[in-house]
């Protein structure tokens, strides 16, 4: 992935960004942070108690020295972020219900994007998927024009990029949800240097089998063909339709994709978290995410296993998303 991630780096670099990690106390985030603030190439803020994180910080041998370091217990502006807080919520939670929830390192790194101090967020190391994505749902909130976030993986391997999603925030989508995940999905295919040619998948090809589930999957095709016409996509796929030009030949030959597809849309949670996982563990991709996408601005969820390594490429992808 060595030249892949090159240029997510210098494409990082043009943005400046600000991150923050709200797992400041976890030594893999002390590492990707000292690295990241080592390079330049992003600046980073941890969030903890300012001597348990420089503790830790020193016994694991860590440089934080020069991090911006902020500890929600005795932020100087916490009256002024809560009370953004709870014009934010709109009536949903009190000052006092503010005061002890911004005391969670998560709303208050996720606050700090919300007030322009930060530009985007990387956690999960040591929270929940519903941790990370909880605050930015609430205080963040999706874009304009966007009902629902969703998750994807690039999967790489040498001079390969295919794009996955949604692997890791919607269940079961209807055909409407789909519908707008292919189309974010396909920005983040753009974003990240890859031409979207998008399969919508299932276990039919073009009718070859009618259910309930392989007609969501036609109609999602169909609403993304009128919203977005400029867009290559095409389903309803089986894998290997999508990505065999012999396959395609046979059983779509007069779709736009003739197994050339690189943007995989699955169509549902349970079969693209082990599409992925297969194409990680048996074929040999990398998988890089996920990165949660259609939010206003970028929060992402690392894996509680995650590497030191992991944090750094997630920070860095972070900050080339908040340039959208």
């Amino acid at each position: 992935m060595g030249d892949w991630f090159q240029q997510i780096k210098d494409k990082a670099a043009v943005q400046n960004a600000t991150i923050v990690f709200p797992e400041g106390t976890d030594e893999r985030i002390l590492e990707a942070a000292a690295r990241l603030h080592t390079e330049g190439v992003v600046t980073p803020i941890l969030i903890g108690n300012k001597q348990e994180v420089e503790q830790k910080a020193k016994a694991v041998g860590t440089d934080i020295s020069g991090i911006t370091l902020y500890d929600p217990h005795s932020y100087a502006d916490f009256d002024q972020m809560v009370d953004a807080f709870v014009e934010r919520r709109k009536g949903k939670a009190t000052v006092e219900q503010a005061q002890k929830m911004l005391l969670d390192p998560n709303y208050f790194g996720t606050m700090l994007v919300h007030l322009g101090l930060a530009q985007g967020l990387v956690s999960g190391a040591a929270h929940s998927t519903a941790d990370t994505v909880r605050p930015a749902l609430q205080i963040i909130k999706t874009k304009p024009g966007v009902r629902k976030t969703s998750g994807v993986f690039l999967m790489v391997k040498d001079d390969e990029t295919f794009v996955f999603a949604d692997c890791a925030i919607n269940i079961s989508p209807d055909a409407t949800d789909l519908a707008e995940i292919a189309q974010e999905t396909a920005k983040t295919a753009e974003l990240f240097g890859v031409e979207p040619k998008v399969a919508m998948l299932s276990f039919s090809t073009k009718g070859s089998a009618v259910s309930e589930e392989t007609t969501k999957v036609a109609d999602a095709v169909k609403l993304v063909q009128e919203q977005a016409p400029e867009l290559i996509i095409d389903g309803e796929f089986q894998f290997d339709a999508a990505v065999v030009p012999s396959v395609a030949k046979k059983k779509a030959p007069d779709s736009k994709l003739q197994g050339d597809a690189n943007v995989f849309v699955f169509p549902t949670l349970e079969a693209g978290n082990i599409g992925y996982k297969i194409a990680q563990r048996l074929g040999g991709y990398s998988a890089v995410g996920p990165l949660l996408q259609g939010l206003a601005k970028p929060v992402n969820d690392l894996s509680r296993g995650c590497s030191a390594e992991d944090a750094y490429h997630l920070a860095l992808m972070t900050a080339v998303q908040s340039g959208q």
